[in-house]
């Protein structure tokens, strides 16, 4: 149907009036795209079944991505593009009077993520697939993701997600696959023959059932699925208030993250923790078990990855279902579940590290706590032998002290892997972070440095540039990443600079027209278009922009000959809606917006845009044109950044701290093709460590911090009165946790050189020619071979002649 436009053109039709039942005359933008939709999925079943039953049959390994996040944003132009048939179904809808490019629009992103942590999962599914890999996702999906963000009187306000209002042209609903969890009640032990027997009665059972979602390969050559669970009431249930039962059922796939600032937001999530992996397990071992006959080879055949500590659940889940279903012992099942199951490690951060507290934990899940419980018993003596008498270090090291279970800690002790995501971030964990364990199981750490799909953030979301890289270098890289560093000869040619330069200014134009449409804004696209856009969050330091922006207003108001070449600034970020600081740090950029964009005196120079909702699809437009990346969070806090590669591919400079993955990127461009600043991560960690750090010095020392300090709580801005104090007590009175004022002048001195290299033009695209060049290395296909390799230990099928 899609071999040539006008077969197309004919099959669109009758799939049409088969869909719809009235003559296309008829046919809305909607109805358009749910026919291309089901046309498309219709044009890879065959393969989609092909690559589940090679899967089913071949002694292949496979792997299973177990994420509490999946951000696919949309699917229909990427899936066109790997399928390699964009450009007859573009020509054939045009004869028809359609556009494609508004049948896109139509779409809804995808509402199963929020992060990087989402897009990375997404990013890494696309690569699996596309390399041939079996590889296959879990999630869960909420009915309403995380929330759509809307900016009053520049708050944010929350509203739900209604993605799936008009359905998901994606998914296939599988009922006759769907699973039992099982939640509450209590744990019956029995000795039989000095056999324990453990059962779990007196549950409340909700129902697990499965939509699949096929992630498609470019070329083809495989399509491989994300199986999401929606909870629902289950038939078994017996409870005296049903209607509680199903609110509380549907609950645990309503809402991605929910407010964990109270006792039952807290429950919920453990909840949301325990249906994804229990769910999935089940899945695992029965399609497993359509081939084998017992599960004592399960690990030379099944790969179980485990993406943050949110899917940790799986490690006793998988014991229980050894233990308790298959009866093994404990050594045998501890053998396959360590040599299963790895982790992926994403944060620094000590709070950001799972804790739940006994609580909770043990009552909603009696038996895996049993599990968890034995586990840590096991691990301790281990200590003990190894440790004697260093009760000190078996404390920090125990997975259930001090009333809660560490997740963190579970991950470690019940993986055969364990990697960070940039080569910093791997030698922070394994040095500090987590040096204890590292000192116990050095084997397991190593380090995966994060990637990108490159076909979504380059070949779909900038097909201008697309076009110049096939016309320069061919088009080879969009199979071989790699190859990308073919641009590195082109790099001081002025013809492909000028239209590189080109290419910018037209993705600019496109750009601008959405800030206009979204905020009433024009923008000057020959500005620096620098751009911000990421979760909101007091490490990131958003602030540490805006408080630059302030002191430039400051300066151009004070200092007529004062010359600043034109600049938007371009931020796009939620919070997470129990995150007070967080929101006030939108509330301030959006004040300042206010005060910038209304100033005649200034707005010719300088002007700043809040986009609202920021999400996959706005990002596709946003990265082509950005000039300058912001990645400014505080060295040694930014496990690796996927954003900064995503602008890199499409030629923006970045700006950033020596943290992350912006430590490869200098390393691999080069000093002169960035611009970095601030505090390293070692001078971070020694001020966290031994102290020596007063911002006040920086307050009373530095005219320019004291007055937009003072700014924030002397009425500069109007109707606000003491909004903003909490930040203002952050940076002085909490002694800036996050190095603000200390990183300040230096980030105002390179914002300087910036301006500066911005105007000689043949240096500033010789530079950004340079990031695209060396980009290739962050495609995720390079980071989900080594991942294949050295820790799945997975191979790709036989490719099909085409």
């Amino acid at each position: 149907m899609f071999s040539n436009k006008e077969t197309f053109k004919e099959a669109f039709i009758k799939k049409y009036e088969t869909i719809y039942g009235k003559g296309f005359r008829y046919s809305t933008i909607r109805d358009q795209y749910f026919t291309l939709g089901n046309m498309v999925r219709e044009h890879i079943s065959t393969k989609w079944i092909e690559t589940n039953e090679r899967n089913r049959l071949n002694e292949n390994k496979q792997v299973y991505y177990l994420s509490i996040e999946f951000l696919l944003g949309r699917l229909l132009g990427n899936n066109l593009i790997n399928l390699e048939i964009r450009e007859v179904v573009d020509e054939g809808l045009a004869e028809l009077g359609i556009s494609l490019a508004e049948i896109e629009e139509s779409e809804a992103d995808a509402g199963l993520g929020n992060g990087g942590l989402g897009r990375l999962a997404a990013c890494f599914l696309d690569s699996l697939a596309s390399l041939n890999l079996p590889g296959h996702g879990f999630g869960i999906r909420y009915k309403h993701g995380l929330f759509d963000q809307k900016i009053v009187d520049g708050y944010q306000v929350e509203l739900p997600e209604q993605w799936l209002r008009h359905g998901n042209v994606w998914e296939v609903r599988r009922p006759d696959e769907a699973v039992e969890v099982r939640f509450w009640g209590e744990v019956e032990t029995t000795n039989k023959n000095n056999y324990l027997s453990f059962r779990h009665v007196e549950t409340e059972i909700v129902m697990a059932v499965p939509y699949d979602i096929p992630i498609i390969g470019y070329g083809l050559h495989s399509v491989n699925t994300l199986r999401i669970w929606s909870a629902e009431v289950s038939p078994h249930a017996v409870r005296k208030n049903m209607m509680d039962y199903k609110s509380e059922t549907e609950a645990i796939s309503e809402f991605l993250y929910p407010d964990d600032t109270h006792v039952e937001g807290k429950l919920l999530r453990l909840k949301q923790q325990y249906f994804l992996v229990s769910s999935s397990l089940q899945s695992i071992v029965r399609s497993y078990k359509l081939n084998h006959s017992s599960l004592r080879d399960f690990h030379e055949h099944i790969s179980i990855h485990i993406n943050d500590t949110h899917p940790v659940l799986a490690i006793p889940e998988l014991m229980r279902i050894l233990l308790d279903e298959e009866r093994m012992n404990w050594d045998e099942a501890w053998n396959i579940t360590t040599n299963t199951i790895s982790y992926t490690n994403h944060t620094t951060l000590t709070e950001a590290l799972e804790k739940w507290p006994i609580d909770i934990f043990q009552p909603l899940l009696p038996r895996i706590y049993m599990i968890v419980e034995e586990i840590n018993e096991r691990f301790c003596r281990d200590l003990w032998q190894r440790y004697p008498n260093d009760w000190e270090r078996i404390e920090r090291m125990a997975i259930i002290a001090h009333d809660v279970v560490k997740m963190a800690h579970l991950a470690i002790v019940g993986s055969h892997s364990v990697n960070g995501v940039a080569k910093l971030h791997s030698e922070i964990l394994k040095k500090r972070e987590m040096k204890l364990f590292h000192d116990v199981f050095s084997d397991k750490f190593n380090n995966k440095t994060n990637g990108i799909a490159h076909r979504r953030w380059l070949l779909k979301a900038n097909p201008q540039l697309t076009m110049l890289l096939n016309e320069t270098i061919g088009d080879s890289w969009i199979s071989a990443p790699e190859k990308l560093i073919e641009v590195q000869k082109y790099c001081e040619n002025s013809i492909f600079q000028e239209q590189l330069y080109h290419v910018k200014q037209e993705r600019k134009k496109i750009l601008a027209r959405r800030i206009k449409d979204q905020t009433g804004l024009v923008v000057d696209t020959h500005s620096i278009f620098d751009v911000q856009v990421k979760r909101l969050h007091a490490y990131k330091r958003q602030l540490l922009n805006v408080l630059h922006i302030m002191y430039l207003y400051n300066r151009l108001k004070e200092d007529r000959s004062f010359i600043v070449f034109p600049r938007t600034f371009i931020f796009g970020a939620k919070a997470s809606p129990g995150y007070f600081y967080a929101k006030k740090i939108i509330k301030l950029i959006n004040s300042v917006a206010d005060i910038v964009n209304n100033d005649s005196d200034i707005n010719d120079i300088i002007k700043v845009v809040f986009l609202e909702n920021y999400k996959v699809s706005l990002a596709e437009e946003i990265f082509p044109a950005t000039d300058v990346s912001e990645q400014i969070s505080t060295a040694s806090k930014e496990a690796s950044g996927t954003g900064n590669m995503k602008f890199m591919m499409n030629g923006a400079i970045t700006i950033g701290t020596l943290d992350g993955a912006n430590v490869e990127m200098n390393e691999r461009i080069g000093q002169e093709n960035m611009f970095t600043f601030g505090l390293s991560a070692n001078e971070v960690i020694q001020y966290y460590e031994h102290g020596g750090y007063q911002s006040t010095e920086y307050y009373h020392h530095d005219e320019r911090i004291k007055q937009i300090i003072n700014q924030l709580i002397n009425g500069f801005f109007p109707h606000v009165l003491d909004e903003f104090e909490v930040i203002y007590d952050s940076l002085l009175m909490q002694n800036d946790h996050y190095f603000v004022l200390r990183d300040f002048d230096s980030y105002v001195c390179t914002q300087e050189k910036i301006g500066i290299s911005y105007q000689i033009r043949d240096e500033w695209l010789k530079k950004s020619a340079i990031n695209i060049a060396h980009s290739g290395y962050f495609s995720s296909d390079r980071t989900i071979q080594q991942y294949a390799d050295n820790v799945w230990k997975i191979t790709a099928g036989l490719l099909e002649k085409k």
